[in-house]
């Protein structure tokens, strides 16, 4: 296999990732004088804000996801390949994909960040991460099959533990699907299930530091406690996970929880890839880079967003926060920087403009440190809804959002409540077949019994 992208005579800017940072460069650079290939091994940019809603059947993937293809359907400067990066060769300005090898004049690695489950396997086999669509809809459904079968258990600690819901990490995802599970319990389990006992489900939110949204100001943290705890989430602070066995969640107090729902939401790292040089990797794995976003000790390779380490910015100087805005503000800077290397003009250096922070946690609540006010409340809520709605890609996506959003308000409904798995075909030939000889084996009136 390979990327069947002719050269030519324009400078090739080759991007992974096509998140926040990577789809914003990709964006500027239409219709300039570079050839762009953008590689991502999703066909599709994910909106990761709102990813918590299609974990908890608030949204559809579709409306936070679009096809990059769409995207780039009228641009005849951009390339667009599913692939994921296996290496980098700098010397010969070549990268490896699982498609192939490419040559490239400019390398952009955009490439994001993983969830980091600190070394411990038994916590990476059995917890339920959230930061991709496909991580979102494993979610859903382990959450709503755990709801099914705790319908039909004749056993109080097998009910107990599909019912109890375990979040780790008190940051805005963790503070935001606690909130969305918490509305779930009073809101959807008395109308799905009422021969279920919703005061059964009992939801935990675990927190290693003193506070909830420690990146936020501390208005923020006490409000945000305030209404989780008014939902009845028992949000525990200053509390570490140590381990997960037989179905329970270890605190470092040496306290245990019975959960089979588990979601770990507290932490990222960068992936790793061969060709980078240990001197060119910092804390976390990140990539360090000038304050050109330009990866120390090369020429022509960058990096920008989560996977990126520019410790020169002097009201940074541990890193721009992994969020959103740094991302798409570096990918918009160095889109006008690599215009500027075809015009031999002098490159101008990255400032991040801190736009601020907010997080919801239900109907009407919300926080916001947004241009220099602390709002919470109905205020913020409005003021997330709108930010957010206003950064979905594709009016369509936006409309859906808005529509799902409405219903929702009125009704208290999440109303995209179907466990979904997909097969190939030949899975589910097998899967068929095997339930077939399974189900009339066990029929068969010549079997000993």
């Amino acid at each position: 296999m390979s990327f069947n992208i002719e050269k030519t005579d324009k400078k090739r800017v080759v991007i992974i990732g096509g998140g926040f940072g990577g789809l914003r460069l990709a964006l500027d650079l239409v219709d300039s004088d570079y050839q762009v290939v953008l590689v991502d091994k999703n066909n599709y940019n994910q909106f990761q804000p709102l990813i918590y809603q299609v974990a908890t059947s608030g949204l559809y993937p579709s409306s936070i996801s679009f096809p990059f293809r769409k995207l780039f359907d009228k641009s005849k400067n951009i390339y667009f390949r599913m692939a994921e990066l296996r290496g980098v060769y700098a010397d010969k300005n070549m990268i490896q994909t699982s498609i192939g090898k490419i040559e490239y004049d400019y390398l952009v690695l955009a490439f994001g960040s993983r969830t980091n489950y600190f070394n411990n396997a038994n916590i990476e086999h059995a917890a339920m991460p959230m930061k991709f669509v496909d991580e979102s809809m494993g979610l859903r459904n382990a959450l709503l099959s755990n709801f099914e079968r705790s319908t039909t258990t004749s056993s109080q600690d097998e009910k107990e533990s599909l019912l109890n819901v375990v979040i780790v990490g008190g940051g805005p995802s963790g503070v935001e699907v606690a909130g969305a599970i918490a509305e779930m319990k009073h809101y959807v389990l008395p109308k799905d299930y009422p021969d279920l006992d919703a005061n059964m489900m009992n939801i935990f939110l675990v927190q290693a530091s003193d506070r909830l949204l420690p990146a936020m100001s501390e208005k923020a943290s006490k409000k945000s406690l305030k209404y989780l705890e008014k939902m009845g989430v028992n949000v525990m602070l200053n509390t570490h996970v140590n381990d997960y066995k037989d179905n329970k969640v270890i605190l470092g107090n040496g306290q245990t929880i019975n959960s089979k729902t588990f979601i770990w939401v507290c932490g990222v790292k960068v992936p790793t890839f061969s060709g980078i040089r240990p001197e060119q990797i910092g804390p976390g794995n990140r990539l360090l880079v000038d304050q050109y976003n330009k990866l120390l000790g090369s020429d022509n390779i960058f990096a920008i967003g989560d996977c990126a380490l520019m410790q020169s910015d002097a009201n940074f100087p541990k890193g721009h926060p992994q969020m959103a805005q740094p991302s798409i503000q570096q990918g918009a800077l160095l889109a006008k920087n690599l215009k500027a290397l075809l015009k031999d003009k002098p490159l101008k250096a990255f400032t991040y403009k801190d736009l601020g922070s907010m997080a919801t946690i239900g109907k009407n609540k919300a926080v916001a440190d947004i241009f220099g006010l602390k709002l919470t409340g109905p205020i913020a809520w409005m003021l997330w809804m709108l930010v957010h709605l206003r950064s979905i890609l594709g009016v369509k996506n936006k409309l859906s959002v808005l529509m799902d959003w409405t219903w929702s308000y009125f009704t208290y409904d999440k109303s995209n409540r179907m466990i979904l798995t997909a097969f190939t075909p030949q899975i589910m030939r097998e899967r068929e077949e095997l339930e077939r000889k399974s189900h009339w084996g066990d029929l068969d009136p010549n079997k000993n019994r």
